[in-house]
């Protein structure tokens, strides 16, 4: 088969939507199929197909839709700023997809609903699209705004509509949505009206050779000795919750020193974050990494693995410390308690509750038993459950399914 993995994010990219497009580039291609990718660049300057070296730059497209799509000629993609820019967007990968051309592709997978709704709108009639959810676009958008009140949107707004509106649209336009667990398929059901039938989840899959080479190859970095290592691998923004983490170990320092953080990533909130490390008086607890490029020969330098994360899917950062044999400390949030059993493969606490995080976290550096219980338990479940051939497998069965039904209209 010819496929097509598209996504209206930015690839190539540090994110977990990347490492999916890549992981199942890879498996794919080692089955004999051709896939290409499909998405924005890393400036959001141009639609590309990044392993074709095929780009078309936004700024060649952006002033003819501006004129065509005016507040005469369509009222409602102007009625608010947040709509008129998505809604750009989303014209511009549609009208790059067209000129990129789309029939040679024997199935599309869309990797966000902005993607999906997009080449739903433009590929051949008989090319069967398959769309997968990686987290809630519009859950996390009402975030945002909230926690943003100067962008000037909330429940009155038509933006705030926007979202779940699309989201339905978007699952409505292809032939099946996947989603990784039963909370992206219960929101996708309950927030935005998708039926029941549209909708088939499996877990990921993660490449566990890849993961062991890397693995096995270690850091440069040693722990300091002495002391426990903690360790959170996330992008810096606001969904990630690294700020309750902090607080988390601001509390954790008042009951025991023999612990650091290791906060591995970047983003937009890191030097808020480095603030808030500095008058918590944690600048020699926690450590900011930036970005790495080998987590997994960190993670074994590590003793326990933390994601108090406001919203998330299923994190591939989880399915690694789980594989790195690391107890988890993680909140409520997401798909994260179909990943984590409290008790028995890591422990669980409320979205944003600092102190019982602190509490989790000072009970597994004083129990070594425990952790290490955990963290058997949590890497026996990762080999068993993480399975990239199973994953892959049920793609394909998506895709020859979906491929039989458009054949047989």
């Amino acid at each position: 088969m010819k496929i097509l993995l598209a996504t209206h994010w930015l690839i190539p990219h540090v994110g977990g939507v990347w490492n999916f497009m890549e992981q199942l580039k890879n498996r794919l291609e080692q089955l004999g199929h051709e896939v290409d990718l499909l998405g924005n660049s890393p400036d959001y300057k141009k639609i590309h197909i990044v392993n074709r070296g095929k780009e078309l730059a936004k700024e060649a497209l952006l002033p003819m839709l501006e004129s065509k799509l005016n507040s005469q000629t369509a009222p409602g993609l102007n009625q608010h700023y947040a709509i008129r820019h998505y809604e750009l967007e989303r014209y511009c990968m549609e009208l790059a997809a067209a000129y990129f051309g789309l029939q040679q592709y024997d199935i599309i997978h869309t990797q966000d609903s902005f993607s999906t709704r997009s080449l739903g709108r433009v590929k051949p009639g008989r090319t069967p699209l398959v769309s997968h959810v990686h987290g809630s676009v519009a859950r996390e958008m009402m975030d945002h705004f909230r926690n943003n009140p100067s962008k000037g949107v909330d429940e009155r707004s038509p933006a705030w509509r926007y979202f779940p509106a699309l989201e339905y649209h978007a699952a409505m336009s292809s032939d099946l949505t996947i989603a990784a667990n039963h909370w992206s398929k219960n929101i996708l059901m309950t927030d935005c009206g998708v039926p029941d039938h549209r909708i088939t989840v499996f877990q990921y899959g993660l490449d566990a050779a890849a993961f062991q080479a890397k693995y096995n190859a270690g850091t440069p970095l040693r722990r300091p000795l002495g002391k426990k290592v903690i360790i959170c691998p996330a992008r810096l923004v606001y969904v990630k919750g690294v700020h309750v983490l902090l607080d988390s170990l601001a509390v954790l320092k008042q009951m025991r020193s023999d612990w650091v953080c290791w906060i591995v990533g970047d983003g937009g909130m890191r030097g808020q974050l480095e603030e808030q490390t500095v008058r918590a008086s944690l600048q020699h607890d926690v450590f900011f990494l930036g970005e790495h490029n080998n987590v997994p020969g960190l993670l074994a330098q590590a003793d326990i693995f933390a994601h108090t994360c406001i919203q998330d899917n299923q994190p591939f950062s989880v399915m690694e410390a789980q594989m790195a044999g690391l107890p988890s400390v993680v909140s409520t949030a997401g798909g994260l308690p179909e990943m984590v059993t409290h008790g028995y493969t890591g422990l669980i606490a409320p979205v944003g509750d600092a102190v019982s995080t602190a509490k989790q976290l000072s009970l597994l550096l004083e129990r070594e038993d425990y952790r290490k219980f955990l963290g058997q338990n949590a890497k026996a479940f990762a080999q068993d459950h993480w399975s990239m051939d199973l994953m892959v497998q049920r793609t394909l069965n998506v895709y020859y399914g979906a491929i039989a039904q458009k054949s047989s209209v």
